[in-house]
């Protein structure tokens, strides 16, 4: 028995090390298997980490969990299903749950990262001294009597010498009645621990706003803005988070985000990409339209509009204000209104885009627009500055004969882009020097015309997703304006140095006494307390939360069999995740 224990020990290290070694180098890996049963994943700092729900966990650490079913498997067990199982959230589709292992399996492979960091075990053959790994984490299936859902290991060292290691133990249950004293909590830490003295941290973690489908039809977005609030030490339990404590906004958008105000700068927007990657790939998608009538009839239509009116400023005038009527009652929302100067190619920027469904498309309205042209029956005012193919023509036609232009290829996809793209950047410039939150040295890097069309393109992305993310907190947690400089520079700064991204979470730390009207009344999603002594690593976690604080397990499975007709699925759940500590010393 105990040369095979010593075997599966050695190599258990050495592939876990093997792991360390090449992330040490840079080198990305896919999750491995172990002894058939066992997948394991080194998680980098930065990446999403399963633990952190529960524990700060930010660094290093390994996760194991039960490999993945075979397809075979996964039919079999998809056969089996039952009501109540499709009912819950557990699904063996494309969101695959990740698979817990047995509580006896997870201690065993805990016992095996032990005995290879114990320098004790002079017999492994495993060189001296050990090269410590980070910690190990297992997934649980709550199979034993407490309801183990985690197992970790942790080791302590002193003078870079391994001198024991820190077992912790998480617990979850749903629980729509819970009863806990802070000062029982403290005992028994000092308890277990023989500690005369400890320390007790807060944590809690408001949802300001969460992004829900607004119809069956649509899929939610991915929109969440969260206030994180840590405070020290804990007076009870659920205490408010006084005012002396450390605060941070957490903010990820999704453009596009039904409930917020700019949809028809993300239908330009959109547009745009359409035509980028058409001339990039040779392949147009074009988008459904947003008018009834052609393209073509609505040019043709601006065009008469134009030669008819004595003073282009009078059509100018009449076209914007129907534009911002229109663009207030859907957007609800003075701030991102449609600008009231746009000149004549923003205009007509906005007829095509809402209107252009193919290539022939985009050549009859050029052909239209040059032909008004080039007889003298229209001459419209652009602004100063404007550089685009289209904008040089109408320059020209001021003063004489214009160039001649053959509308085929590629031509007429890159003069609509060009007009779209200094359209977008002109609206992007209104609206964050209007509010003050950047000038035009911030911007610069988003809206440099020194770069090639397609790099002009990514960058107005990147800036189009700064506006939604500074709208978004307008509209739903109405920040002073301090904030919302402090988070558009934030933004800047992130997008200059980093590709579009949104599902990254932008951090703003906050005085909670500028947020207080956000938190102070409201209950938080999550709630914890952290209990401490000298020894940092060993602690004792309660934590009570409204959703499960573990994505391997289904937690909730309620009863159906008692309801009546006025009874409720969503009756409220709370989920209440306890971690406990025992040091092991090896010297």
């Amino acid at each position: 028995m105990w040369p095979q224990t010593n075997r599966t020990t050695e190599e258990f290290y050495a592939r876990l090390l093997e792991e360390f070694n090449e992330e040490k180098k840079g080198t990305c890996k896919d999750p491995f298997i172990y002894e058939a049963d066992v997948q394991v994943q080194l998680i980098s700092k930065g990446q999403p980490n399963p633990v952190k729900n529960i524990l700060s966990e930010n660094d290093l650490i390994f996760i194991l969990e039960k490999a993945p079913l075979e397809k075979e498997e996964t039919s079999h067990v998809e056969e089996l299903q039952s009501e109540e199982t499709a009912i819950s959230d557990f699904s063996m589709g494309e969101n695959v749950r990740p698979l817990p292992l047995p509580v006896g399996r997870a201690r065993q492979l805990i016992g095996l990262y032990t005995m290879a960091h114990n320098p004790n075990m002079a017999h492994l053959k495993i060189g001296r001294p050990v090269a410590p790994l980070p910690p190990l984490w297992v997934r649980c299936d709550s199979s034993d009597p407490e309801g183990t859902c985690w197992l970790g290991a942790e080791l302590t060292m002193t003078n870079d010498s391994i001198t024991g290691v820190v077992l912790h133990t998480v617990s979850c249950k749903a629980d729509k009645n819970y009863s806990l004293s802070l000062e029982n909590l403290k005992n028994s830490h000092k308890k277990r621990h023989h500690l005369s003295t400890i320390t007790t941290k807060g944590f809690a973690q408001y949802e300001l706003f969460k992004s829900t489908a607004l119809d069956d039809t649509v899929t939610p977005s991915q929109t969440a803005i969260t206030l994180d609030i840590s405070w020290s030490p804990v007076d009870e339990i659920l205490q408010v988070p006084p005012l002396s404590s450390t605060a941070a906004l957490n903010i990820k958008v999704e453009s596009g985000e039904p409930r917020g105000c700019v949809s028809h700068l993300y239908r330009e927007l959109k547009f745009l990409l359409v035509l980028a990657i058409g001339l990039r790939t040779g392949v147009t998608e074009w988008l459904e339209p947003l008018e009834a009538r052609s393209a073509v009839e609505l040019v043709q239509e601006f065009l008469n509009e134009l030669n008819k009116l004595d003073s282009f400023a009078d059509s100018t005038k009449k076209d914007t204000e129907e534009v911002k009527h229109d663009a207030a009652a859907v957007d609800r929302s003075v701030l991102t209104t449609v600008r009231g100067d746009l000149d004549f190619v923003e205009q007509l920027w906005c007829k095509m885009s809402s209107s252009v469904v193919s290539y022939q498309d985009l050549v009859k309205c050029f052909t239209l627009v040059i032909q008004s042209l080039q007889r003298g029956a229209i001459q419209p005012w652009l602004h100063s500055g404007s550089s685009s193919l289209l904008s040089r023509l109408i320059h020209q036609s001021y003063h004489g004969p214009m160039d001649a232009v053959s509308l085929t290829g590629t031509l007429p996809l890159q003069m609509l882009l060009e007009i779209g793209v200094d359209k977008l950047k002109k609206d992007y410039i209104s609206f964050f020097i209007g509010q003050e939150l950047a000038s035009l040295n911030h911007l610069e890097y988003f809206i440099s015309p020194s770069v090639d069309t397609q790099e002009q393109v990514y960058r107005v992305q990147k800036l189009h997703h700064i506006l939604e993310i500074v709208v978004s907190c307008i509209l739903f947690i109405k920040p002073q304006h301090e904030l919302l400089f402090s988070l558009t520079q934030s933004c800047i700064k992130y997008y200059k140095q980093n590709p579009l991204d949104e599902q990254h979470i932008f951090q703003l730390p906050v005085r909670p006494a500028a947020v207080k009207n956000l938190y102070q009344s409201e209950k938080p999603r999550k709630w914890r307390v952290e209990i401490n002594g000298s020894q940092k690593k060993v602690r004792t976690v309660w934590q009570l939360s409204d959703s499960p604080p573990v994505d391997h397990l289904n937690l909730q499975r309620p009863d159906f069999s008692d309801l009546t007709l006025n009874s409720s699925l969503e009756e409220k759940v709370f989920f209440t995740a306890m971690v406990t500590c025992s040091q092991v010393y090896f010297k």
